[in-house]
């Protein structure tokens, strides 16, 4: 399995059927996730952190791989979510708006396993299509 197909594993598995013990088999105890919220290590802080709340705020979310490219044991992602706010998240009540936004995920890999992530999306601007229901940025309000 390449690096580029243990990503789109990642996103496939962990986003779009939000399999928790996916998160577990790719992510080791020392793992590093950098997002736009803070610096999280291994897998139980993405699942407590990330994964459950995004998922519950938005329960229908599909992502898709538009792309990656992939050098050593590095490999970048190109992405696109599409979703629903049916559910509590991001400090606001839910708004049922369907948004969709992209972004890019930077993932080192180390024996079949991620052991550094950075996400790289416009958090603040979904926040903003919520909150005012119109298209912002990189989010489209639909």
């Amino acid at each position: 399995m390449t690096n580029s197909d243990i990503a789109r594993r990642w996103f496939d598995e962990v986003w779009n059927e939000g399999r928790a013990e996916t998160v577990r088999e790719l992510l080791g105890p020392d793992s590093v996730c950098d997002s736009e919220g803070g610096e999280l290590r291994g897998p139980d802080a993405f699942i407590d952190q990330v994964q459950v709340p995004f998922l519950n705020a938005f329960p229908d979310l599909q992502t898709e791989v538009v792309g990656t490219t992939s050098e050593g044991d590095e490999v970048a992602v190109r992405w696109r979510a599409r979703g629903t706010h049916l559910g509590e998240g991001f400090g606001m009540p839910p708004t049922g708006k369907r948004v969709a936004f992209r972004g890019m995920t930077w993932i080192r890999i180390r024996d079949g396993r991620m052991i550094e992530g950075l996400d790289c999306w416009n958090v603040a601007a979904l926040h903003q299509a919520l909150r005012d229901g119109q298209t912002v940025a990189s989010v489209n309000v639909e």
